[in-house]
């Protein structure tokens, strides 16, 4: 959601916090702004719309300062106007205040205030109001992180939280609760963001605030304390990406940049997976990181999968690979749905919680209240220190590297060949498979990466079929077993791009009511690869195709013969090295087609309207 960035100690922090709010742009947002501290004043400069705008205002009006924060707005309270942008300030206009997510008391604590002029709809502007009373207030002097910590104590709800001062001019104060935000120190310069990507050109030894952590951040260092002002230690990492990888490198656009990586990005998410056993012969996969004991996960005898949108896709993968190795029963759950029902959840249960931030609040809610119920939480996630990973028992990371476009092609077929390896792993831990074949079977993944090299050579291909089809009103996407999840993943990518309706559907389900949306004109999208349910496919390719439909069908090499018979277009992919790991390979043939529709449609890929990348807020 919102962007954050404020740097203390530099004379063009407000050029850098510019250059921080632009790599922050993939989060989604609809106005910007910045304040500049003053030896006098605040000045304060915010637009709505894209940060183009902002920049332009700032050529009217430079700003100068050694002290500046910016902020990109995601709207939750109030419309996206300039008057609702971010930073907001108090009446006197001696303190500003940045905000990502939601201050669920704000109506009360307005109330409180009385009589108060508020000059915006948000629900943020309140805490600006509140941190200049408790400075009034103050008998020792102005002292800002006094001040914010007082008012965090009265604030409900999840928040990043960051505040400058005309009276203590050198200090940016920041506190976290369920939003995330990162804190850095460098020479001489003190940084905060809610991204590492908006400090990368600065360093790369950053710390994350926990929950409840509030930071003071001067030039010369970073003073953190809980509400009470009792010192305590953020948790500390080196990220291990650099600049080049968030920059997009040549591509139009960090998507199809970002497509094009994805060998890279499953080739480093099975690098190094296994590791030597207890008897020195057979080696062992294992998690990243684990904090409990290995066999803890012998007495689980359910698992529940959680995980929103695209990882929701990789997670439905996931049940197929647990159930297909561990033999253990999955249920893969919505993760805004799971807290509001009455999940049966115990000691026996494991949850997987999957996300490519690691911040994703509706995954984190859910992954704790499995915690809550003594449930063991594994967590598989992009983020190296984020709060999912934190808070998880047991850690599987992708390794796919900073994802910049808001629609997610390399984490997505990470995710599903890091659901592989936790597949594979339980069966091992729990005695269904032998070592010796968990490694066989990860050798054999490890083909994946040439394997989506060859698939990426239908581009052009592609391309042309996106072109025939770009102005098509209604796309349907089926599939069945592994096919299924890969068809969800092709509409939602083909929607949430390029604005065209899309639906998927079990191939199966077909004759139970969505084949009542098939007329001439429509464009049917079939996974068909060859396997067990090959021959089912076809039959429901004949259906649609009788009804009017064109057919685009995505297949490999052992079925494109048949589906040249039936389907108007085929897609022929290589062979996959496993059958639960073809999903990796169908996936790429619907991004590029997605990719291709939507810029040929002329539409804005990397951010899509109404989208951000990491839903931090309920």
């Amino acid at each position: 959601m919102c962007g954050i960035i404020a740097i203390t100690g530099r004379d063009d922090a407000i050029a850098q916090v510019l250059a921080g709010l632009k790599r922050l742009e993939y989060r989604g947002y609809d106005s910007a702004g910045v304040a500049a501290v003053g030896a006098h004043d605040l000045e304060v400069v915010k637009r709505a719309g894209k940060l183009e705008e902002l920049t332009r205002a700032l050529d009217d009006t430079p700003l100068a300062a050694s002290t500046g924060l910016g902020h990109t707005r995601w709207a939750t309270h109030g419309a996206p106007t300039d008057r609702n942008a971010h930073p907001h300030l108090d009446p006197s206009g001696r303190v500003a205040v940045i905000h990502n997510g939601i201050l669920e008391n704000y109506g009360a604590l307005k109330a409180e205030l009385g009589d108060v002029r508020f000059a915006s709809d948000t629900d943020s502007e309140v805490a600006a109001h509140l941190v200049a009373r408790e400075l009034g207030r103050l008998q020792d002097g102005p002292d800002l992180l006094t001040a914010v910590r007082r008012v965090v104590a009265q604030l409900e709800g999840a928040f990043a939280l960051g505040f400058v001062a005309v009276d203590d001019p050198d200090t940016v104060v920041v506190a976290k609760r369920e939003a995330p935000l990162i804190v850095a120190h460098a020479d001489g310069v003190g940084y905060c963001a809610s991204d590492v990507a908006a400090l990368i050109d600065h360093t790369r030894d950053v710390a994350a605030l926990l929950d409840g952590q509030i930071a003071r951040i001067r030039p010369d260092g970073i003073d953190v304390v809980d509400v009470d002002g009792t010192p305590v230690e953020p948790h500390r990492f080196h990220v291990d990406w650099d600049l080049d990888a968030a920059e997009k490198q040549g591509y139009d656009h960090f998507m199809l940049k970002e497509i094009h990586e994805q060998p890279q990005a499953v080739a480093d998410t099975l690098l190094d997976r296994l590791t030597a056993s207890s008897d020195g012969e057979t080696p062992r996969l294992h998690l990243d990181e684990l904090r409990i004991d290995e066999r803890e996960f012998a007495r689980i005898d359910k698992v529940f999968i959680l995980a929103c949108g695209t990882s929701l896709h990789a997670g439905m993968l996931g049940k197929l690979a647990i159930e297909h190795w561990a033999g253990i029963p999955v249920d893969v759950e919505v993760a805004s749905e799971f807290r509001y029902r009455d999940p049966i959840v115990d000691p026996h249960t494991l949850v997987i919680a999957i996300s490519q931030s690691g911040e994703t609040i509706d995954t984190i809610a859910a992954a704790s209240h499995g915690r809550d119920q003594r449930a063991p939480v594994i967590a598989l996630t992009n983020v190296v220190g984020s709060t999912l990973a934190r808070e998880a028992d047991g850690v599987l990371y992708t390794h796919a590297g900073p994802e910049i476009a808001v629609a997610s092609t390399k984490a997505f077929t990470t995710q599903i060949v890091g659901c592989l390896i936790l597949g594979l792993y339980l069966a091992q831990v729990r005695g269904r498979v032998y070592a010796s074949e968990a490694e066989d079977i990860l050798t054999r993944l490890q083909q994946i990466p040439a394997a989506i090299e060859q698939t990426l050579l239908l581009d052009q291909e592609i391309r042309e079929l996106a072109e025939r089809y770009r102005d098509t009103d209604y796309t349907m996407f089926i599939g069945r077993h592994a096919g299924l999840p890969i068809a969800m993943e092709g509409a939602l990518k083909l929607k949430e791009i390029s604005y065209l309706h899309a639906e998927a559907f079990p191939a199966g389900e077909m004759k139970h009511g969505p084949i009542a949306l098939i007329e001439p004109g429509s464009l049917v999208v079939a996974l068909a690869p060859a396997g067990h349910v090959f021959g089912k496919m076809v039959s429901n390719i004949q259906e649609v195709r009788a009804r009017g439909a064109s057919v685009l069908a995505i297949g490999t090499d052992g079925s494109t013969a048949d589906l040249k018979e039936h389907a108007h277009h085929v897609l022929t992919l290589p062979e996959p090295p496993h059958e639960l790991a073809g999903p990796v390979l169908a996936a790429i043939p619907l991004q590029l087609f997605a990719y291709h529709v939507a810029t040929l449609r002329g539409e804005d890929v990397d951010q899509p309207r109404n989208l951000a990348k990491t839903v931090t807020v309920e």
